[in-house]
Order: structure tokens, then sequence, then C-alpha cells
């Protein structure tokens, strides 16, 4: 079946409200589907009272999830924009990552926080950024950010099923992006991640939209002879590293990509880790491509111009193979 990110995620929503009648969506305009489309048509289906519209307040959406998980429901917030999610992170952070800690394993968060992040819709700095690393430094939160459909569906269905909170990273370009999907798409296990494309030369570890640049620069760098291993962790927390260090091991080289700045970026962990973990694999740094550290330009050439792509991957890639020491 041919459909699109955005109504891959929908239709797993769907799925999974009519599976278990503890799941409910609340949000901002969740009844009229939301930006996005996302979650049109369930209110039609399941009624106001598990399709909840609320007040423009991203604390007050997070709580109210927050005691709904705790009383024994699993509800899926939409949080419009990430850049958003200042609004909400002393909910997030300081109660719905720690209450399972802070209980002795009395409290359970089952809560699931969905939202959207990435730029090249000229919506300006204060819609555009992309800001999973804050997320991945809180312990006790789970990061999924897939970059297809099948995986929007299969990790939004594993993250309902978990016992604790789960955000939920989508990418608002990707939301239209037509791929095939399965009729029926399993929960993708959390935790574990996706080899796009086997290489012999270099391993790209690459996040959400970047993951469809790096399959482009692989497709030219394989024209030179060059084969890029691509790989979508799909879970920053927990993060794969297994499969990640084995692809190292065999490829030698390693390019972690994220639209995200670079300063403080998942990037950087995934380096430090694979340096700690196949340091003696490795046979030349390994390189970052993100963006610069500045605020995402709303001129559309001055955004199109901060957003890395396929030709920065393509360079990186390039440039640990010259780099090489063996």
């Amino acid at each position: 079946m041919r459909t699109t990110y955005a109504k891959a995620v929908g239709r797993a929503l769907g799925e999974a409200m009519r599976a278990d009648e503890r799941v409910l969506v609340i949000g901002e305009d969740v009844s009229a589907g939301g930006p996005f489309t996302i979650t049109s048509g369930l209110v039609e289906e399941f009624g106001a009272d598990r399709v909840r519209d609320t007040p423009i307040s991203e604390a007050a959406i997070t709580g109210i999830a927050i005691g709904a998980a705790q009383s024994g429901l699993r509800p899926v917030l939409e949080i419009m924009y990430i850049d958003f999610l200042t609004l909400a992170l002393d909910q997030l952070v300081n109660m719905a990552a720690k209450a399972r800690f802070m209980s002795g394993g009395q409290l359970s968060v089952p809560m699931v926080l969905r939202t959207q992040g990435g730029a090249g819709q000229r919506a300006g700095a204060q819609h555009s950024q992309s800001l999973e690393s804050w997320l991945c430094h809180v312990p006790g939160l789970k990061v999924v950010m897939p970059s297809r459909a099948v995986d929007a569906a299969g990790l939004l269905a594993a993250a309902i099923a978990d016992p604790d909170p789960v955000v939920v990273v989508e990418n608002k370009t990707l939301y239209f992006r037509a791929e095939e999907v399965p009729d029926v798409v399993a929960p993708a296990p959390i935790g574990r991640a996706a080899v796009l494309r086997p290489g012999r030369d270099a391993t790209v570890v690459a996040l959400s939209r970047m993951v469809h640049e790096a399959l482009t620069a692989a497709d030219e760098l394989a024209r030179d002879g060059i084969e890029v291993e691509v790989i979508d962790p799909r879970t920053l927390v927990p993060l794969d590293l297994d499969t990640i260090a084995d692809s190292v091991a065999r490829t030698n080289h390693l390019v972690v990509a994220h639209e995200a700045v670079g300063t403080g970026g998942f990037g950087a962990e995934v380096a430090a880790a694979v340096g700690h973990a196949a340091f003696d694999d490795l046979d030349a740094p390994v390189e970052r491509v993100a963006a610069p550290f500045r605020p995402i330009p709303v001129s559309p050439g001055l955004e199109d111009a901060h957003l890395p792509g396929a030709a920065e991957v393509r360079a990186a890639v390039l440039t640990v193979l010259n780099r090489s020491v063996r």
C-alpha cells in the first residue's frame, strides 16, 4: 500500500484506539486534524471524549496526560511544534520522566508525546528547530525519531504499548512523502536500528530527514565505486550502539548526520559512543554533518543554505576516506 508518513501515523493512532479503549488523543485542534492532518477523522470515529481539544497551554496538555496515564489511561498527546516543548519541560522532565524512579516503581506514566521538528517550510526560528538532543539528556524518557512511514507507524504502536513515557519526534517535511507501507504494520522494536543500505567503505548514521539525504549521497558515491552503509537508529534512547559499532568494524569509517545544530547535537553522543566502543576499528576521525550554530532563517534562500543535505553528507564521506590512516 502506498501512503504518506502523515497517514501512516494517523492510521496507527486509529488502530491503537480500536484495540484499546484506554488510548486517547489530546492536544490543540486534534479534533480538526491538527496542523498537519495527522488526527483527521479520529473524532468522528471515537468521539470527543477520546479525541480532546485542549487550551493553548503545552504545560497543561502534558500535565493532563501525566495524570491520565497515572490513572490507568494511555494518552497520546500532541505538541504541535517541538519548539513549544520549552513550555512543557517541567511536566515532562520533572514529573513524567521521574515518576517511576521516585515512587520506587509504584507509579508509571504510560504516555506518548508526539511532536515534530525540522525546518524547510519557511516557518522561522521559533517553529523550525531540531531539539531532540535536549530530550535524550533526560533519564526516564525514551526518544524515537522515525524517518520512514513504516517506522513512524510501527514505533508509535510500540510507544503506546510501552509502560513508560515515550517522545516521538516526527519531521514536518516528511509528513507528505509517499512510501510503500505494508497493509499490516507490526510494532517496531524500540532500541533497534535499521540498516537501510549495506556498504563496505564507510558508515553513515543519519537521523530523521537526513536519512533520505544520506541515501541520496550513497547513490551518488556508488557511481564512483564508493559503497556507503546507511543506518537509521530509529530510536535515540535507547540507542542501538551494537549495530552501529558492528558496521564501523567492517567499514572503518563513520559519518553522523542530523539537521540539528552541531554543538551539543546527538551526533556528538554517537561519535563519542563509537569512539569508546570501536576506537581500534576507526581509520579516521568521525565526521559530523549538522546545521550551523545560529537561529534558522525564514528567508527561503538563507534557510536552504542553512540546512545540511546530501552534498554535505557526500563531502563528509570523502573527508573520512581521504583522512584514512591505513
